[in-house]
């Protein structure tokens, strides 16, 4: 989905993991999209990023049917990957590759923006009902930003048993078990259910950061109870953790290696630069290199204010949080 209602200027999005265990609370922030209310869980004041991981929103659960449905009109993204997983309803998706199709729970849609790509998101029209999922974004390492946009949807993807739960792979690795997702760093996304009244040991990349956000049930982690659609930093150097469930719990992990390269963010764009973000804004506005997502019935989605500001080149800037 889009950030429709960016701040004029970018955001810078900087690394700085704690290199210790540890369970920071990350208050979410309030956002809109499309006229939807949502929770924004990162970037907040407190984290920009986590691993390449640079947005995470939860939304729902939103009742619709015919005569109000959820739809986000085309709009482009440049220099990450969307991730898209539900937990309940389903999405319709259309890209400017030409690429369209429905996404359900426990299918992955994942869209490389790499370059530039355009697309838009709407719940299916004879399908009314509700709807409720996650969706996040992953910045793309300096060697893949001009990478060719791609759309990649996973329907059967490898499950980690454990005792006292199960954890489905979204992207990346875990537990020595890998999606077949397209990845550009080292990185987890996966989704945990903690069985009723069970414990579950999680094995971890020691060298990763790691966050948790409750989609469903209870959880608790080190004997602290966790907040629905609140996300918990975990920090670094962890091999394991535990969590449990009194009447079952699905929780969502994201975690990945030290993600490097400096980051800007304004709407749906992860940079370098301002002058990269205005070049970009221009191309969306004059209709260049974003592919019109031609099965789309509909007006597109308008660029929003964007205020450039000189940045200095990548080796010349100094760490920013």
């Amino acid at each position: 989905m889009s950030d429709l209602l960016p701040e004029s200027e970018a955001e810078a999005a900087t690394a700085s993991p704690l290199a210790v265990p540890a369970v920071q609370r990350l208050e979410p922030r309030d956002a809109d999209v499309g006229g939807l209310k949502i929770r924004r869980v990162l970037p907040v004041r407190d984290r920009r990023v986590i691993g390449p991981w640079c947005f995470f929103d939860r939304y729902g659960p939103f009742t619709f049917d015919e005569r109000n449905p959820v739809d986000v009109a085309p709009h482009p993204h440049m220099g990450l990957q969307t991730v898209s997983w539900l937990v309940d309803g389903a999405i319709l998706h259309q890209d400017g590759l030409g690429y369209e199709g429905l996404v359900r729970p426990g299918e992955l849609n994942l869209m490389t923006a790499g370059r530039g790509i355009a697309h838009a998101e709407a719940t299916p029209r004879t399908q009314p009902g509700t709807l409720n999922g996650v969706q996040l974004w992953v910045a793309l390492p300096d060697a893949h930003r001009q990478t060719a946009p791609a759309f990649q949807h996973h329907v059967d993807l490898p499950a980690l048993e454990l005792r006292g739960g199960i954890a489905k792979i979204i992207i990346g690795g875990l537990g020595g078990v890998v999606s077949p997702a397209r990845t550009y760093s080292p990185m987890v996304g996966a989704e945990l259910t903690v069985h009723r009244g069970e414990r579950l040991h999680l094995p971890l990349d020691a060298g990763f950061e790691h966050g948790v956000l409750v989609l469903g049930g209870d959880a608790t982690l080190e004997g602290e109870r966790l907040d629905g659609d609140t996300l918990y930093y975990l920090g670094t150097d962890r091999a394991e953790v535990e969590l449990t469930s009194v009447g079952g719990g699905r929780v969502m992990l994201i975690g990945g290696a030290r993600f490097d390269d400096p980051v800007l963010m304004w709407w749906n764009f992860v940079a370098r630069t301002s002058e990269e973000i205005d070049d970009a804004r221009r191309d969306w506005v004059e209709h260049r290199r974003f592919a019109e997502v031609s099965a789309y019935r509909g007006p597109r989605v308008e660029a929003p204010r964007f205020t450039a500001r000189a940045t200095r080149p990548p080796h010349d800037r100094g760490r920013r949080v």
